[in-house]
């Protein structure tokens, strides 16, 4: 088990970064390398690991489902009204019922078990749609109008109202007859006609129950202050987030997907700094998560199958994406303010399947209805097709479809990297700019630019701060630079060519005779720089030792 999971983990690592080099999404290459590894192919991932894979895929959905929880925005969803709350009914609906349509046709499915299949392939993944729409918040596109924001909630709700579809139809297609719930008064109401009733239920018991999940974890982490450090928030987190996952299972009247996306939603509101501290911890998790999700996506492919109903299975996604989805993005943004091309980035950013297909599409087989094994290939076809699609097309076409604006880095994490300059001399205060230069580069992973203006030095004096330099920053990603000129001026346009976070620099005095940074230099790029910077008094202690 533990050499399957090594597998897993370096081979879908590697091929992933391979595939992402050569210009495809990575999860193309750890959905190869699930193949490869599996039981059709290789059989090297252990049965143990493939027997668990719905645990372990469970762990990744609410990984992911958590990290858009805390990305989402609620002034941006406020704004678009009823949009999203038409993105998660209208597109998932006519998908499927287009879909069925298709399905009686191509497959000779009766209606029931094409509308079986169009409630699988009709579902919205998170897996790939999730950190798609994060990655365009990160850079703002489409932000302005809460785009990102209303794919990312309608892609939950779909999911919601698809989920409980297929579980009333395979009911039914189990049992022969749909289940009836008797009512005071002599009213009896079937399964079909109790679906409304299920999707409001679970939609507002998983709302409420993920705001309740945030307060209390509000009131342990901040409150009570029951951990010590992120990574016990997170932990803490991701178990609460699990449980509820999990609950809904046990007890399947509101939806545990929803709950955990809510309660990351809630706690952006309740506790921004606490949202801030767990969405790092959630990106972090998702690394790992996203590989296993997508490994195991491909190791349950089966390739016999697939060969059969290949150019039917395209040709049944094509229509439903053609015609079944766009109708219901047309219909779902009607009146809204989207123009002409953000609602055509529907297409490639809602559009992607693959964690709910892989999730429930050997169900029917395992069921025994017919044609199940028709359904499992068209799930695992529309995997291998959408997914990395999806995956490819959403940072393609944002920038051609989507407007820029401002980002807020309050709801997603903003992938810059800090880094601190260090302008230093050849007088003793070089160790006190390199010693804070560094701590505060270990406090934020940070790197930092070491800067010497060269005067008089001779080029000993100059190699000799080179290897302080070495040594005060041994263990932070550093570079040397040296250059002629003004010691002010060669400071401030390094500081803006790097986009250094701060300056660090000493002043020892203001004796203009002396050949250092005096404090001349320092009080230059205070009053010249746009960039904060930090400056190192003289004192005795522990720099008066220095001499070059």
């Amino acid at each position: 088990m533990i050499a399957g999971i090594l597998w897993i983990l370096v081979m879908g690592f590697f091929v992933g970064q391979i595939a992402r080099r050569l210009g495809a999404p990575s999860l193309m290459g750890t959905i190869l390398v699930g193949i490869v590894l599996g039981p059709q192919l290789g059989n090297i991932i252990d049965e143990s690991i493939l027997n668990n894979a719905d645990e372990l895929r469970t762990i990744a959905v609410m990984a992911i489902l958590m990290k858009a929880g805390l990305g989402l925005d609620r002034e941006k969803l406020a704004k678009q009204g009823t949009v999203a709350l038409r993105l998660g009914i209208l597109p998932a609906f006519t998908e499927a019922i287009t879909i069925a349509i298709a399905a009686m046709v191509l497959f000779d499915f009766n209606w029931m078990t094409g509308l079986l299949l169009g409630c699988i392939i009709g579902a919205e993944s998170p897996a790939v749609i999730v950190p798609g729409m994060l990655r365009l918040k990160s850079k703002g596109w489409g932000v302005a109008k809460g785009i990102p924001d209303a794919i990312l909630t309608g892609s939950a709700l779909s999911d919601v109202f698809l989920l409980l579809l297929f579980s009333l139809l395979l009911n039914f297609l189990s049992q022969g007859q749909l289940d009836r719930l008797s009512l005071p008064f002599g009213i009896e109401l079937t399964a079909l006609q109790l679906l409304p009733f299920q999707v409001i239920s679970e939609i507002v018991l998983g709302v409420a129950i993920g705001y309740f999940a945030a307060r209390l974890l509000v009131v342990l982490l901040v409150g009570q202050k029951w951990t010590q450090n992120q990574t016990q928030e997170m932990l803490l987190a991701a178990c609460l987030a699990l449980f509820l996952v999990i609950f809904a299972n046990r007890w399947p009247h509101f939806s545990g997907y929803l709950a955990a996306m809510a309660m990351g939603f809630f706690l952006v509101e309740l506790d921004a700094p606490l949202a801030r501290r767990l969405r790092l911890g959630f990106d972090s998790l998702w690394t790992i998560a996203e590989i296993f999700l997508f490994v195991l996506m491909g190791a349950s492919i089966q390739i016999a199958v697939l060969e059969k109903t290949l150019l039917p299975g395209l040709l049944l996604l094509a229509i439903g994406l053609s015609v079944g989805r766009m109708m219901g993005w047309y219909l779902s943004t009607m009146g809204s303010n989207w123009n002409w091309r953000e609602r055509l980035f529907l297409l490639p950013g809602n559009s992607a399947k693959a964690t709910v297909q892989a999730a429930i599409g050997a169900i029917p087989l395992a069921a025994g209805i017919d044609g199940g094994e028709t359904i499992l290939a068209i799930a695992a076809l529309s995997i291998l097709v959408t997914a990395p699609l999806g995956a490819w097309a959403i940072p393609t076409f944002a920038p051609k479809l989507l407007e820029k604006g401002a980002i807020d880095p309050t709801k997603v994490t903003v992938a810059t990297r800090t880094t601190f300059l260090a302008a230093v001399d050849t007088s003793p205060l070089a160790p006190a700019v390199l010693t804070k230069t560094a701590d505060l580069a270990r406090r934020s992973n940070a790197r930092a630019i070491v800067l010497h203006v060269v005067g008089e030095d001779r080029p000993q004096q100059v190699e000799e701060l080179r290897q302080v330099a070495r040594r005060w920053l041994s263990d932070i990603e550093h570079e040397f630079f040296t250059v002629n000129g003004a010691a002010a001026e060669a400071i401030v346009q390094l500081a803006r060519d790097f986009r250094v976070t701060a300056i660090v620099l000493g002043k020892r005095g203001h004796q203009p005779w002396e050949n250092v940074l005096v404090g001349s230099v320092s009080r230059a790029v205070l009053e010249t720089s746009e960039i904060p910077a930090i400056v190192v008094e003289d004192e005795s202690r522990g720099v008066s030792d220095f001499r070059f």
